[in-house]
């Protein structure tokens, strides 16, 4: 009997079971993982952290202490196929918690924005400053709901019960801030 095999790529793991399996190490002590894990996901983390407090310098702080949590806590995460939800739900706590200590509303500085797209490297410098203009044109809202879904990759329903908004509520925002973005863009071009 002749067997034919057949050579098939292997899948390559999503970036949600990269993640798991990197929560799992450090919560094994792996210094390594959790600087890998900071690679992945610090833009999106401080991304986050400037829509909610408005303060790069704030922003950076909770970054770390976001990883500092993350570092304590792994042995209590059990994955659910959703790592950046359980981290961004440690970064919006951190950033809460900021929030009520300091009493600040604060308007975010131009260069703020354009520094969270820095590490991008398929991002220009005009590119960055463009975004950054645009990103500051959003509410905060609207800027949360876009950075949380275009930079995170979070669904919609994930951003609704992050952020405690109803599913309808963050898919009308996010709509109406893309459209205000395509506008803004046009503006900008012409």
């Amino acid at each position: 009997m002749l067997v034919l095999f057949m050579a098939t790529a292997p899948v390559p793991p999503s970036e949600a079971e990269v993640l798991d399996n990197l929560l799992e190490r450090i919560a094994e002590g792996d210094k390594e993982a959790l600087g890998r894990l900071y690679q992945i996901s610090g833009a999106a983390v401080y991304g986050f952290a400037l829509s909610l407090l408005k303060d790069r310098h704030d922003a950076e702080d909770v970054q770390q202490e976001v990883y500092l949590r993350i570092w304590q806590t792994a042995g209590k995460y059990r994955s659910a196929g959703k790592p950046m939800a359980w981290i961004f739900t440690i970064t919006r706590n951190l950033c809460l918690m900021c929030l009520r200590e300091q009493k600040k509303t604060v308007s975010v500085d131009p260069l703020d924005w354009q520094n969270m797209f820095a590490d991008i490297q398929e991002v220009s410098h005009e590119e960055r400053i463009l975004l950054a203009s645009l990103l500051g044109a959003l509410s905060d809202e609207e800027r949360q709901i876009v950075v949380l879904h275009a930079m995170s990759g979070l669904r919609h329903r994930e951003i609704a019960n992050l952020m405690g908004l109803g599913l309808s509520t963050v898919l009308s925002k996010y709509h109406r801030a893309m459209k205000k973005l395509q506008k803004l863009e046009k503006g900008e071009q012409s």
